[in-house]
């Protein structure tokens, strides 16, 4: 018996033919004329650049990735790296859990899998720091598997073009569904590619561009004359403030003490300036008191970094001070500083104590 392919969904052929004309040219992606021409994306390559897109601009990617693959290749050479190198090398992209699970992850692709990544989202959702959306991301784009994938992008696009009206992140399931319902069999990969674009050039928090896009036709929010109404979020909480103190000592070779941080909990296995805790009490863990060791600290101002979840004010102590036995930690050069594993807050602190500390590099 002759089996008719089913016709793909309007929206899905509208988005394509827009997508085969505007899509942006990234390092990490095959392009509709590459694929045309034979070209298969990089299992790994679309992987590295998921995880470090999450919660981080394209733009602030591209040399992150970059970086990366001309010093780690594939898969295996991810996995052969020290961790402390990986953290390094990620250090100032942020949300550092991602780098730890990244390295596990290439750990278990190795280890597990010869080296090469499960081709279905059941399959990359066994490996670690891999969840949903990550595994549709990589089964749609690197293998071409129909896959529902939602970033924050598609949730824009989704909640404007259906006009769902539903506060976010009540509203998710809702959108999910809708996307299920539009995502082709044919080209998944590039629908969710073209879904995620047209939320980044065209369909923009602000004033997004509805003449040019291919669902103004469409759109339920546009026809509503208010698309810059949606996606609804819940009002947002104020974050609770945390206040600390940061230590910068130099010694009369031009170094500074650091110090690793444990392997678990915020910035996980990150280099630091030895720190007081971070409290929510405003009257406490602030003063030279709390110093790692006697000598003359001076008070250097305050820096403020806004985490997920809480905001963090450290008040910045600077010292002149020799080396000690017993240290808990290394010293390390002040023009070594770009390589180590120093988060954003980190550089902050020393930045604020040394402000050529970075610039010289």
């Amino acid at each position: 018996m002759m089996t008719c392919k089913t016709p793909e969904k309007p929206e899905a052929e509208a988005l394509l033919a827009w997508y085969d004309r505007h899509h942006r040219d990234l390092p990490w992606r095959v392009s509709p004329a590459m694929a045309r021409s034979g070209v298969l994306p990089v299992p790994y390559h679309i992987w590295l650049s998921e995880v470090m897109l999450q919660q981080t601009t394209v733009q602030a990617v591209k040399a992150y990735f970059q970086k990366f693959v001309a010093r780690w290749p594939t898969v295996l050479d991810l996995a052969a790296a020290p961790v402390e190198d990986v953290m390094a090398a990620w250090a100032g992209l942020g949300y550092y859990a991602r780098a730890r699970n990244l390295k596990k992850c290439a750990d278990a692709v190795a280890a597990d899998h010869g080296g090469v990544f499960p081709d279905t989202e059941e399959g990359l959702r066994s490996l670690p720091g891999i969840g949903d959306y990550t595994a549709a991301a990589v089964a749609a784009i690197a293998f071409d598997r129909r896959a529902v994938v939602m970033d924050a992008n598609v949730e824009r696009v989704i909640s404007r073009l259906y006009a769902i009206d539903a506060p976010l992140p009540a509203s998710k399931p809702a959108m999910k569904a809708r996307v299920a319902e539009i995502t082709p069999d044919r080209r998944p990969g590039d629908f969710a590619q073209a879904m995620m674009d047209l939320g980044a050039t065209i369909c923009t928090p602000k004033r997004p561009a509805c003449a040019l896009c291919p669902f103004n036709g469409a759109c339920a929010a546009l026809a509503y004359h208010d698309p810059e109404r949606f996606p609804v979020k819940a009002a947002k909480k104020d974050k609770p403030v945390r206040v600390g103190a940061a230590f910068v000592a130099l010694d009369a070779d031009g170094a500074i003490l650091l110090k690793r941080r444990i392997d678990s909990g915020l910035l996980g296995g990150m280099t630091e300036v030895p720190t007081t805790g971070w409290t929510a009490r405003l009257d406490g863990g602030t003063t030279i008191a709390q110093a790692p060791f006697a000598a003359d600290w001076s008070a250097c101002g305050t820096v403020t970094h806004v985490f997920t979840h809480f905001e963090l004010r450290l008040s910045v102590f600077f010292c002149r001070t020799r080396r000690r036995s017993g240290d808990n930690g290394w010293w390390e050069p002040v023009a070594n500083l770009d390589a180590q594993a120093l988060p954003t807050v980190m550089k902050k602190a020393i930045t604020q104590a040394l402000p050529d500390a970075f610039r010289q590099n």
